[in-house]
């Protein structure tokens, strides 16, 4: 059975190797940490909910917003599942209008921007948290070595070190 932890997304920041954004994601104790690279889209969607930014026309993720909300459907939360081939799953689950409770499979950026909108908590399966962590320790190129070490501070950082970024 798996066991799940509470997370909550702590910033966004750019990986200075790769240029690609970063979602932080810590436990409520700050002790635990899991960088995801994700897109610029997805990156600057998490952003203009993070800063609470009005846009004049709704983004994708705002549009999923009102569709879920119009529809009485209830995000129950947001799951990372699983770790694979260095590719994040995650799925969100609710209840549709009807009672039906629906697991949605979707790619972790997107889960965690409608997360934000819809104020549903994140939880990461341990497993995941293992995995990454052995990917890490497993690494035995420069690079490779240069991301650890590159994780190994972003875990570090505390929220108010975090920037305000324009996507």
């Amino acid at each position: 059975m798996s066991e799940f932890v509470k997370m909550k997304v702590t910033g966004l920041t750019i990986d200075p190797f790769t240029n690609m954004p970063i979602v932080i994601l810590k436990d409520e104790d700050e002790s635990l940490a899991l960088p995801i690279w994700i897109g610029l889209i997805e990156a600057s969607s998490i952003a203009t909910e993070l800063e609470k930014i009005q846009l004049s026309r709704p983004m994708t993720h705002d549009l999923i917003k009102t569709l879920l909300k119009d529809l009485k459907a209830n995000v129950h939360r947001v799951e990372i599942v699983d770790l694979s081939d260095n590719t994040f799953f995650s799925v969100i689950r609710l209840t549709s209008m009807d009672g039906r409770e629906l697991t949605l499979d979707c790619r972790p950026s997107d889960a965690l921007a409608i997360a934000l909108r819809m104020k549903a908590p994140i939880f990461v399966d341990r497993v995941v948290i293992e995995k990454s962590r052995k990917l890490e320790s497993n690494n035995i190129s420069e690079d490779q070595m240069q991301a650890q070490k590159w994780t190994e501070i972003l875990e570090n950082l505390a929220p108010e070190d975090f920037g305000k970024y324009k996507m």
